[in-house]
């Protein structure tokens, strides 16, 4: 039987783990989702973490959380990680769409094969990241992240039971909704992206990422709503830093 393994990325700021309460949440629904239980405890990978990061003398990085469903074995370890440069932030970044889709885009399960693929259409093309396209023609996700489009001073993503559900999403979501943004789950047709008057992405590693281009389709990467987002989602970063 071929082994599932149910995994986490979480960056680590001055030498604490961001938002790992989040993290843990989603991979309890992993499991959840494959009908397994969860016996992991947040003290008990807490504790691991902070013993891991002292151990590494490391402050800054990712680390990954990887539990063998029937192995039954947790691993906990840094990966390596490559976050944008400030010009990436400033300028935005260039990605191209991928016709497909993951098999359980809910639950966060290593899938080898999709992600070799992925990665080669993405060095092929020197893109920094692929939007997922599903059969129907609607935009998903991206190949390891997020992705949200600004409409008419609208925030637009994919519908939850699409796509896997990021905790930096969450958060973006909640600050949106925080900041007065109108936000929708909408199934959006890629044809359609020329009608936007943004896009970014989000996720651990890149948080917010303004997108320049899609394919051939340039965006406005200096979208007002795409920067107070950026601003905001940087303060709840600070503040999680603060409180722990």
């Amino acid at each position: 039987m071929e082994e599932k393994i149910i995994y986490e990325v979480l960056r680590v700021i001055n030498g604490k783990s961001i938002f790992l309460e989040n993290h843990l949440s989603r991979m309890k629904n992993s499991f959840e989702l494959i009908n397994e239980k969860f016996t992991l405890t947040y003290e008990e990978i807490s504790r691991k973490i902070d013993d891991l990061i002292k151990s590494e003398n490391k402050v800054e990085g990712n680390i990954k959380i990887t539990y063998g469903v029937h192995e039954k074995i947790l691993k906990i370890f840094f990966i390596k990680h490559s976050y944008p440069s400030n010009e990436m932030y400033d300028t935005g970044v260039k990605t191209i769409l991928y016709f497909g889709e993951r098999n359980n885009p809910n639950a966060k399960i290593v899938d080898d094969n999709f992600r070799e693929k992925v990665n080669s259409e993405i060095k092929e093309k020197n893109v920094y990241e692929a939007i997922l396209v599903n059969q129907n023609g609607y935009i998903t996700e991206g190949s390891k992240s997020n992705i949200f489009m600004v409409k008419d001073n609208e925030l637009l993503t994919s519908p939850i039971n699409e796509v896997l559900p990021g905790v930096t999403r969450g958060k973006i979501i909640k600050i949106a909704e925080k900041l007065g943004i109108k936000v929708k789950e909408v199934e959006y047709k890629y044809s359609d992206i020329d009608k936007l008057d943004g896009m970014f992405i989000s996720g651990t590693s890149p948080n917010i990422l303004p997108i320049k281009s899609v394919n051939n389709i340039n965006l406005d990467s200096n979208n007002d709503i795409i920067r107070k987002l950026a601003i905001e989602y940087d303060n709840d970063i600070s503040q999680y830093l603060k409180n722990h």
